[in-house]
């Protein structure tokens, strides 16, 4: 599944992954653009899966002329220079009917890696949210049992607001409660088996809208940041993001000046 460059390690013991689930408004797709354009962080390999849409394309992190043309897949996995962080980067959408399969391969994947830990960087419908979760921030996180042998009380120290469960029949009764991430794709089921296999992930996730996810992608990465400290940022500032090249074409290429 996951086919390493050359003077890649195979074992990632003590290392943290950081992936994006595709989900509505793919902020956490364009969250991992902002780490990897950052940090200028180096492909080291790439995941080989049919759960995905085939995809190639140009280098969506070009930075010189030379590198622009190098070609890109659907998932690729990028390396940090000091080898403490690796990124995980989807460019196209996950195939419905192979969702499950999908979450087995990932977790299975990052359990033989020996990641110390995964954070997975999410989304769900903000018209979706019950009475509860329409209170304060719209930011939320989940973490697995094993994860929370690490980090204790962190989270909770922090202010951080842990996701809510929901009534499975509301207006009826209240006595049985269900974890529901609408618009999330993959996100619950990497977290319930992830729960399964005792690999420790933290799920972080903005409740958000379809429509222009910039500003979500740069509140849940800075939300992020206060805790691993990804970039270091002056006290009661926020950390300075460098915005990926293929950004420019975020919204299309624009209207053609030959048409006037």
């Amino acid at each position: 599944m996951f086919v390493a460059a050359e003077n890649t390690p195979t074992s990632f013991k003590d290392f943290t992954l950081i992936m994006p689930a595709i989900s509505v408004g793919n902020v956490g797709q364009l969250a991992v653009d902002l780490i990897v354009s950052t940090l200028n962080m180096c492909r080291v390999g790439y995941i080989h899966t049919d759960c995905l849409i085939p995809m190639a394309g140009n280098n969506p992190y070009a930075t010189f002329t030379e590198n622009a043309n190098d070609l890109s897949t659907n998932a690729e996995v990028y390396g940090y220079g000091r080898g403490e962080l690796f990124l995980l980067s989807y460019r196209s959408f996950l195939l419905q009917t192979k969702s499950k399969k999908f979450c087995k391969l990932m977790v299975s994947w990052i359990k033989a890696s020996g990641f110390s830990r995964t954070v997975v960087l999410s989304s769900s419908h903000a018209y979706q949210r019950d009475d509860q979760q329409l209170l304060g921030t719209p930011l939320r996180y989940l973490q697995t049992p094993s994860m929370q042998k690490v980090t204790g009380d962190r989270l909770k120290e922090m202010e951080w607001t842990e996701m809510e469960t929901v009534s499975t029949f509301p207006g009826v009764t209240d006595s049985e409660q269900r974890l529901y991430i609408p618009g999330g794709g993959a996100t619950k089921g990497l977290f319930t088996d992830s729960c399964a296999e005792d690999i420790p992930l933290v799920v972080v996730l903005i409740f958000c809208s379809e429509g222009d996810n910039i500003p979500d992608a740069f509140t849940l990465l800075n939300h992020l940041n206060t805790w691993l400290h990804l970039v270091d940022a002056p006290a009661q500032t926020q950390p300075k993001w460098k915005i990926p090249a293929s950004w420019r074409l975020l919204f299309g290429s624009g209207i053609p000046p030959a048409l006037f």
